[in-house]
């Protein structure tokens, strides 16, 4: 109760939390000059906000030198801590860890039934997505289809980022927040493979002959995910 008490204080300050919202939304680290500038505020105030959130755990700092010489910057980003707020108390992540194990105990079966799920609801939440637009998919433009991908990417959760190919053959779609990862990393095989059939079902509510090709995975290392899709 403590740290939410904390957490709830520190995102009650409106221009802390549209910094938040700012860092979430970079893909990269921030320095304090950056949000100074970004928020036409007082350098001293910017760090003073950076620090409240990472007193709570919402970023993390480290120090690095710019090769431009001069003193070290101090580089701001997202941590990896899950901040979560339940009034009253409620734990999705059992859940998810209970129903995976019953999922992993009925072997191949199991699994194929949880990747047909994962497609399944990819599908239907694009399908109402597009139903705000039009009922025919046919009748938007490659960069209308990119606009709604990315929305409900967002609605999603995943900190999206979207660009097609020069001719538009494919499309590069970059994931910059998993909603599954602390799940994930005990069950990485599954709750990927899931997580991109998901989005496969995203896909073809769009288009025909999608191919999605994965290209890099946060949970190996890396930044962030990365697909590399082929559509028609």
């Amino acid at each position: 109760m403590e740290s939410t008490l904390k957490v709830t204080n520190v995102l009650s300050d409106p221009t802390r939390f549209y910094i938040y919202q700012y860092i979430t939304n970079r893909h990269q680290d921030v320095t304090v000059q950056e949000i100074s500038d970004e928020f036409a505020i007082h350098p001293n105030v910017a760090r003073l906000h950076l620090s409240k959130l990472e007193d709570v755990r919402m970023l993390y700092s480290e120090t690095k030198k710019t090769g431009k010489g001069g003193r070290p910057s101090r580089l701001y980003r997202l941590s990896n801590e899950v901040i979560q707020l339940s009034f009253p108390f409620r734990d999705y992540q059992l859940l998810s860890k209970i129903l995976l194990q019953t999922m992993e105990r009925l072997g191949p079966e199991g699994k194929k039934a949880l990747y047909e799920t994962g497609k399944k609801f990819g599908k239907e939440m694009m399908e109402q997505e597009l139903i705000q637009y039009t009922n025919n998919a046919d009748l938007l433009s490659k960069d209308n289809k990119l606009r709604i991908l990315q929305n409900a990417s967002l609605m999603t959760g995943q900190l999206p980022a979207l660009e097609w190919s020069d001719d538009q053959t494919s499309l590069y779609f970059e994931i910059y927040n998993c909603p599954y990862k602390e799940v994930a990393k005990n069950h990485k095989e599954n709750v990927c493979m899931m997580h991109q059939q998901f989005f496969a079902g995203m896909f073809e509510a769009l288009f025909e002959d999608v191919q999605l090709v994965e290209k890099q995975n946060m949970l190996t290392g890396c930044h962030h995910c990365a697909y590399r899709t082929t559509v028609q």
